[in-house]
Formats: C-alpha cells, structure tokens, sequence
C-alpha cells in the first residue's frame, strides 16, 4: 500500500515473522529524510522481503537515513543489524537496554522475574519457563539507540509528525501522529483483528512493577481526544475509525476482567492460579504472554476495587471484594 500527502509518500513494507502473530508491517516514509518506521524481525526471509519491497518502492537499505521505532520487540527491531553504521536509530529512551542487551542486562532481567513470579505464586516446577523470556532475543539486534524522543517531540525531517508516549504494550512504546491530516502510525498499540497483549516489563526507573494494562488503557484513552482519520497498524490492516475501534477495545476489556472476578469469587487465588484456570492449554508454550494476560486482569480489578491483593508470606493472595 502507497499513502501520498503532498510531497510525502508512505510505502507499507510486509514482512513474514516467526511469531503467532503472523506478518509484521514497517512504514517508509519519503519525506525530506528518508524514513522507516520500525524494522521488521532478524530472519532472512524478513530481509530478502525488506530489499524486495523497498527496491519496488525505488530505494535500497542503503538509502534509509533514519529508522523510528515504535517500540523495542524482536519483530519491530531485528534488521537494524543489516542497516549501514551511520544510520540514525530513533526511539523512546526505554530501547536503548534492550537493542543492545548486555550480560548485565539479561542477568537483571532474570533476576526480576524469578522474583516476581515467586510473588505471583508459580510453582516451583514451572521456573525453567524462566528461559522463554530470552528465547525470542535471537530475532532482535544489537544495536545503540541514536537519540531518545518522548512526549511531544518532532522527528528530523518530518516536520508535521509528533511522537506520543503511548507505554502499555511495551514500556517503550511510542506512536507517531501527523497533525495535519490525523495519520497515526500506531506499532503495536491497535491492531485491527487482535488485542494487542501488555508484556510485564522490569521497572526501567524505580523500583515498583509497571502495570502495562493499566498503562494500555490510559494510553488508548489519550487517543479519544484527538482526531484520527486512519490508524497504520504494526500487524494486519489500517483502522479506518480509531475512537469507535478504542470504545469497543475497552468494552472487550472489561468483559474480559468479569471473568476474572468469578473465579475470585468462589476462593482466593494467586495469579499463577488464576492463570492456569484461563489458559490450561497454552500456558505452558507462553508462560510470559499469559502470565502478562493474567496480571494485566488482576491490576485492572484492584484499580477498580474489584478485588484485593494481600501478602502470605512472600506470595499475593487476590480475593474478590465482597459489597
């Protein structure tokens, strides 16, 4: 797909990934600096996809100047490994750890989750699962982060684009927004078939633990109150109506929460527990993204008043509130 807005040209560049999720797109963006709006996973078949699609858009890997991205995933990160050394990386601040994810990095990283999830409860048995949260590091890069952007700021060379702080998802997760016509290039935040699963994170400031569903939920509650004429998804098809997509994502949600609370409601429970009960069959093959799922469910209701959450020794017990 080719978009035009005066002098700009956005090409849409499809590339096969390793994942469920299937497909992953990347934006490029012929304006006064040649720009790619995130970069697709670290495979061959990604690369050869890449060379094809930009030499039939008129350019080379070598011509892109400048690379955003809206956020630091595997299949949004990978080919910065095969762009030239001069090429600017541009993104939220958050990257910077996970494009170059050193041994200290890693070891931090493991750290955490084996506590976090002896709060949360997981039996012993399962913390080999530990290893799956590297296992997908292999389709990334390492690569430095050029230069940090945030709220508000403008991109060289794109003049109308504003970047918007949009962490849920990832911590790291930005959008871009044109103001001029209301084009919003939307990574992972909306996607048009799924729901888009906020990844627990290890804290990048301070010590207490994100909670991405929550962070979701504001952050495609800040959308309402702009206009959008169309969303670029990082996976599947444009959006044509936003807010009406937004309104029915946050009605999903809370039906999906009420599930949660019935299961509270007939005994206490951590969220292992929890966990198991809504994914028996994959829970295992996905221990991160369904704990993410779980915990996200667990955050919403406490916000909410719905449940609450109490130490026994050093695991959390979630009991529903009773009115």
């Amino acid at each position: 797909m080719k978009l035009s807005t005066g002098a700009e040209f956005i090409h849409t560049i499809t590339m096969p990934t390793p994942f469920p999720v299937g497909d992953v797109n990347a934006y490029l963006i012929k304006g006064d600096v040649l720009t790619l709006v995130d970069a697709g996973p670290k495979t061959e078949e990604a690369l050869l996809s890449m060379k094809s699609q930009l030499q039939q858009a008129g350019c080379r890997l070598q011509d892109i100047e400048q690379v955003v991205l809206t956020h630091h995933h595997p299949d949004h990160v990978g080919l910065l490994d095969y762009l030239p050394h001069d090429v600017s990386v541009i993104g939220h601040p958050y990257n910077a750890a996970w494009l170059m994810r050193d041994q200290t990095f890693l070891e931090n990283q493991h750290a955490y989750f084996s506590r976090l999830f002896v709060e949360f409860g997981v039996d012993p048995v399962f913390l080999p699962l530990l290893s799956q949260l590297h296992s997908t590091l292999e389709y990334s890069c390492h690569r430095a982060l050029t230069s940090g952007v945030m709220e508000g700021d403008s991109l060289p060379g794109l003049k109308d684009w504003k970047i918007l702080d949009t962490p849920g998802h990832a911590q790291s997760h930005i959008v871009l927004y044109r103001e001029n016509d209301g084009l919003l290039i939307a990574g992972d935040l909306l996607l048009s078939k799924i729901s888009p699963n906020p990844l627990l994170e290890p804290p990048q400031t301070g010590s207490s633990r994100p909670r991405p569903l929550l962070q979701y939920i504001s952050s495609i509650q800040k959308l309402l109150h702009i206009p959008i004429s169309s969303v670029l998804t990082g996976h599947g098809e444009p959006i044509p109506d936003a807010h009406t997509h937004i309104l029915l994502s946050l009605k999903k949600q809370e039906e999906r929460a009420k599930e949660v609370l019935e299961l509270l409601r007939q005994k206490p429970l951590t969220a292992f527990e929890v966990c198991r009960l809504l994914f028996p069959k994959i829970y295992k093959r996905q221990f991160l993204l369904t704990m993410s799922e779980t915990v996200g469910q667990l955050d919403f209701l406490e916000e909410h008043g719905k449940i609450k959450a109490e130490y026994s020794g050093e695991t959390v017990m979630y009991e529903a509130v009773r009115r």
